[in-house]
């Protein structure tokens, strides 16, 4: 084990050990990490409390297209005929769950919600919504960040939660075929009973679809390691919008003949057709995993970690989080927990897992890295997990800052891509920017509650959470698209993982050029001419 690895060291700064767990310090007497640890449940929490305001209402401007047909008593029936069981046709007037985002700052108006449970039930499904010009808004588990799971309008919403099955696993070649509508830890369960891991892990794990994560190109938190799953997914299975399925559920690692298909409806957003079955290749699950919780006082400190854990770590290297202070604070309140982690508070958060196949080498690699950073003064003080209960707790430190920036209200979520040397200036400015207007204070009259920053270094990929007591038309007015300039001009990107939905649909000429954007666009007229597949999402559209 780790703990025998690592004995006190008589250096300047300590590796201190007890039976429960490996605690770093840069003092002699810090006090043992001997805290009871909670598990952090991955369920659908609502950001805010009361109504949401209907997303046309908000944004009166918008207007419905004028060619859609409104749903009538015959397109029902004709549903209900498609789907042989009422159970799959929800119709009623409480429809917020679909209507809602996760955020709730989106509420659509759809009265009809239908749950397929086969690839030939969404094909003829989109068929009849073609041929009748009915707008239809494909959803998987609804934990979308950009309001892009959710009807603007009257869209009939396409549940794909029925479509849940595991189609198949070869584990010599470590291929997995599954229906769309998997839960995502359902699937990392089932690989794991079989020695393999998806490639893929998220805070909303327990409640978003593989479907879902493909259709927006999810990144996530072992992207360091496995990469993005435009190289992970060998396969779809696609419904287009005029009901037509592709079927390429390949199980071939190399496939060069013609133009990769798949690759189209990876991050399309269900814009250009309904994903519901995707062939993935797993790698093997690593047989030893560590955590390491680290503080340190500067942005530049997180820096030289990520630099020397790459040195020190390697191929081990599986995961690089960075969270800042006020982060912490709020996941210390929404988690309820009196003490946090590490006893003492620092500017920044460091979250290192490594993952491999040997523990003994693995944790002579970290204790390396960690002696070093703590003899150069990059690491003040940190904790190692040292069973599966500390370092999921350790991790839930890390996941649940998301869940958090809405306790008080809701939050505005900017999830970019910036070089990693700019990449917490973006919190900086953005708190100056907030407090310049007047609308950023530790008390009810100002809306805005605190801004913060976190997330993956590895692929410089920042979580900016505006954390707000209500959401405002003045606060987004100075959030954007200031926002989106400033990522401009320090060469980024407005969406790294999260997509562009609703939210992001105005400004994607800030990462596009106009070339980009227009082929885009003939790429949606062609697949989806009468514009039925996720209507006023992705790009902007005058019909």
């Amino acid at each position: 084990m780790f703990s025998r690895a690592c004995q006190r060291l008589l250096l300047p700064r300590y590796l201190v050990q007890n039976s429960s767990k490996v605690l770093l310090s840069s003092k002699k007497a810090l006090p043992v990490y001997t805290k009871n640890f909670t598990k952090f449940s991955n369920y659908r929490f609502y950001s805010s409390k009361g109504d949401v305001k209907l997303t046309s209402e908000v944004y009166p401007s918008l207007k419905r297209f004028e060619h859609f047909k409104r749903l009538t008593s015959d397109d029902i029936v004709h549903f209900k005929q498609v789907l042989d069981n009422d159970d799959n046709l929800v119709l009623t007037a409480d429809l917020d769950f679909f209507n809602e985002d996760h955020l709730r700052k989106y509420k659509g108006q759809s009265s009809l919600v239908l749950k397929p449970k086969t690839t030939e039930q969404v094909s003829k499904i989109l068929k009849y919504c073609n041929e009748n010009s009915l707008p239809v808004v494909p959803q998987s588990g609804n934990t979308g960040l950009v309001g892009g799971s959710n009807p603007v309008f009257d869209e009939i919403v396409l549940s794909l939660a029925n479509l849940n099955k595991i189609r198949s696993f070869d584990n010599v070649s470590g291929i997995l075929k599954a229906d769309a509508g998997v839960i995502l830890e359902n699937a990392d369960a089932f690989l794991a009973e079989n020695g393999f891991i998806f490639p893929l892990d998220l805070g909303a794990k327990g409640s978003c679809f593989i479907g879902g994560n493909v259709a927006t190109n999810a990144g996530g938190l072992r992207l360091l390691r496995y990469g993005s799953l435009h190289g992970s997914v060998l396969g779809l299975e696609v419904v287009l919008p005029d009901g037509t399925v592709l079927n390429s559920l390949n199980s071939l690692r190399k496939d060069n003949t013609g133009f990769d298909l798949k690759q189209l409806f990876i991050g399309s957003e269900g814009t250009l057709g309904i994903i519901t079955g995707v062939s993935v290749l797993c790698p093997t699950r690593p047989k030893a995993v560590n955590v390491a919780f680290l503080g340190v006082e500067s942005y530049e400190a997180v820096q030289k970690a990520f630099t020397e854990s790459k040195n020190y770590l390697s191929e081990i290297l599986s995961a690089f989080e960075f969270m800042d202070l006020n982060s912490q604070k709020l996941s210390k309140e929404f988690l309820k927990q009196k003490s946090h982690p590490l006893d003492e508070e620092h500017p920044f958060y460091i979250l290192i897992e490594t993952s491999g196949s040997n523990k003994d080498h693995d944790d002579v690699k970290l204790e390396s890295f960690l002696e070093y950073a703590m003899e150069n003064e990059i690491v003040s003080d940190g904790v190692v997990a040292q069973d599966e209960t500390q370092l999921k707790t350790l991790w839930n430190w890390r996941e649940s800052v998301s869940e958090a920036s809405t306790i008080y209200g809701g939050v505005y979520k900017y999830d970019v891509s910036i070089p990693i040397q700019d990449l917490y200036r973006l919190v900086e400015d953005v708190k100056v920017r907030l407090s310049d207007f007047n609308l950023i204070g530790e008390t009810e009259e100002f809306p805005v509650k605190d801004a913060i920053g976190y997330g993956h270094i590895g692929d410089g990929n920042l979580h900016l959470n505006v954390a707000v007591r209500r959401y405002s038309k003045e606060v987004e007015s100075c959030l954007e698209p200031f926002v989106y300039e400033w990522i401009k001009k320090h060469n980024g990107s407005i969406s790294a993982e999260h997509g562009l939905g609703f939210q992001k649909k105005n400004y994607i000429g800030y990462s596009k050029s106009d070339i980009e954007i227009n082929l885009m666009k003939q790429l949606k007229k062609l697949y989806d001419p009468k514009l039925i597949l996720n209507p006023y999402k992705y790009i902007n559209f005058d019909k």
